[in-house]
């Protein structure tokens, strides 16, 4: 069932989304090389508990998944796609790293991501990330009153397809509110016309993957929880939670 929001709730959301924000530039200013990627969880727990807010990624356990998720955050380096479990791995000079986080505040939910290189960037992983963006703009400038979600899904397809990129073909944004996950679900391609359609008051959480090596497919880990791409090349996730309105998309969680 797709809940659709008052304006008081978007601007309940704004605020959780707000402690995203913080928490995800907590995480990309403690990340350098020689920190674990359990520093960056720590970094964004801190942000969390001085806000009263929870983590919906903590205990959260899907059906694909045999356990239930061990941290805030989800931390992704180079070839890892998505929902990468932040460890003692340490950083090193040009990882790219993609980091997922959500927050719980007051009975909303707010969810982002953020992909960065450490040190030295290479000028393959710089477009990737670039494409990744683009294709996140395209879909959030997609998301007004009057169009479907096959319109988001076209406009980051088109982008994807453009910077010749691949994209987890089960995995996409979704709508967001009360819960992390709630319905439309909103793939990352899809034909324009099709799907629930857009009114005011719809939250949805925006959010492409792209993988360099133009494939589709992609493999799990031993974890049961990263996502990696099949042939070793790297991925970005970029995300945000935005708000449709009769004045344009809005989006939740910038700082």
């Amino acid at each position: 069932m797709v809940e659709i929001k008052t304006d008081a709730a978007l601007d309940a959301m704004r605020e959780a989304g707000r402690v995203v924000a913080q928490a995800l530039a907590a995480a990309r200013e403690a990340a350098a090389v020689g920190v674990r990627l359990r520093e960056l969880d720590e970094a964004a727990r801190a942000v969390l508990d001085e806000a009263g807010a929870g983590s919906p990624f903590l205990g959260y356990q899907p059906s694909f998944a045999p356990t239930p998720f061990p941290a805030v955050l989800c931390a992704s380096v180079n070839d890892a796609v998505a929902h990468g479990i932040p460890d003692d791995y340490r950083l090193r000079d040009g990882d790219l790293v993609s980091i997922d986080c959500g927050a719980e505040l007051d009975g909303w939910t707010g969810d982002a991501a953020v992909s960065f290189i450490v040190g030295t960037a290479r000028p393959a992983d710089v477009e990737l990330i670039a494409a990744t963006r683009r294709a996140l703009d395209a879909g959030i400038a997609a998301a007004v009153v009057g169009h479907r979600i096959g319109d988001i899904s076209h406009a980051i397809g088109s982008a994807a397809r453009a910077a010749r990129c691949g994209m987890p073909a089960d995995f996409g944004g979704h709508g967001i509110g009360r819960r992390m996950h709630e319905d439309p679900h909103v793939p990352g391609r899809g034909r324009p016309g099709r799907g629930f359609p857009l009114r005011h008051g719809l939250a949805l959480a925006i959010e492409p993957m792209l993988m360099a090596g133009g494939s589709d497919t992609y493999r799990t880990d031993a974890d049961g929880w990263t996502l990696r791409t099949v042939d070793g090349s790297r991925a970005a996730h970029i995300e945000h939670t935005i708000a449709v309105t009769e004045q344009g998309p809005r989006i939740l969680t910038l700082l």
